[in-house]
């Protein structure tokens, strides 16, 4: 949840504005345009998108909480900063991951 709510701020407030854009692009040097442009850089090459699917896919061979709870957050991440296709079927592959049966315990 809160990755996707950064996300989600990352895209309203850093990334849509023109404002924003137009003062990073003019040579402003914050924190803020350094992120933006880190975060374009990120969504041009479909990283979150490409790491939610890997943690899916690990989680789909070899089931595990932290594998799970990594491709939830990359796929919120990738569903709401434009990386949607590899995003929505990483979703879709946590989703199947969840029917199998965990690992066995001795």
């Amino acid at each position: 949840m809160g990755a996707t709510g950064w996300a989600l701020y990352v895209r309203y407030l850093v990334i849509e504005p023109s404002v924003v854009g137009l003062a990073c692009e003019a040579g402003l040097q914050t924190m803020t345009c350094r992120m933006r442009s880190v975060v374009i850089a990120l969504f041009g090459w479909s990283v979150f998108g490409g790491l939610a699917l890997a943690a899916a896919l690990i989680q789909l061979v070899r089931p595990s909480v932290p594998m799970l709870a990594a491709g939830l957050v990359f796929s919120g991440i990738g569903l709401v900063l434009y990386n949607n296709l590899a995003a929505a079927v990483a979703t879709m592959l946590l989703i199947l991951s969840l029917a199998r049966p965990g690992r066995a315990t001795p």
